[in-house]
């Protein structure tokens, strides 16, 4: 018998109390038209989380999927992938794969969105950018030398090819395992992507284990 997976819904004003909702193709996600290669260790299931630090939403989002992410089973892993739709989108993309080869993602990815969306800082120039970096342990040079290097730049090419394959078409979304598509909108709400990607998780391992 099909028993359709439910996702936990917060009832409005009664944080305490939950409501069991049947999980809907087209309706709280949506399946991508091709599914997208993961980049993850074979028996993991991937989310990728595309965000843009300029975006308000995506900085929003944060607060959810940052203590989400914490609850996620050993058979999970998270890959951010920045968007790049061009001029800032792209400087801040090249930001994230520069702290990525600096090994500070880490310690700089919070504060990042922080200082745009509460310092009004735009840090979309290379020497903003290496300066705000020398606060984490690199020096100014190393952060320059990171976000002009091939490396960088390969990353950068290879996130808009990845965003490109999986037809995203804004920030913030989730996609589950390469096929799963989960965005504000079919969530109801940002608070709720993380509940119903928990439940595509959930699916995800149910296939697996009648296979």
């Amino acid at each position: 018998m099909f028993k359709p997976l439910m996702f936990a819904l917060a009832g409005l004003g009664l944080s305490s109390l939950a409501t069991a909702s049947p999980l809907v193709e087209g309706q709280h996600y949506e399946v991508l038209p091709q599914t997208v290669e993961t980049r993850v260790e074979e028996g993991q299931i991937e989310v990728t989380e595309a965000f843009w630090y300029g975006c308000p939403h995506c900085y929003n989002l944060q607060q959810h999927v940052t203590a989400w992410y914490e609850t996620l089973g050993d058979d999970v892993s998270v890959v951010h992938l920045p968007g790049t739709m061009g001029g800032d989108w792209n400087k801040h993309a090249a930001a994230f794969y520069a702290a990525e080869e600096l090994g500070i993602t880490e310690a700089v990815h919070a504060d990042f969105f922080d200082a745009i969306h509460q310092q009004n800082r735009r840090l979309t120039e290379v020497d903003d950018v290496a300066d705000f970096y020398s606060d984490y342990g690199v020096s100014e040079e190393e952060a320059r030398q990171a976000l002009g290097s091939f490396a960088v730049k390969s990353k950068v090419n290879q996130a808009h090819s990845r965003l490109r394959a999986m037809r995203l078409m804004g920030v913030p979304a989730l996609v589950i395992d390469g096929r799963y598509l989960v965005t504000p909108s079919s969530a109801g709400s940002l608070s709720n992507m993380p509940q119903i990607a928990d439940a595509l998780i959930e699916k995800i391992r149910e296939e697996r284990s009648d296979s």
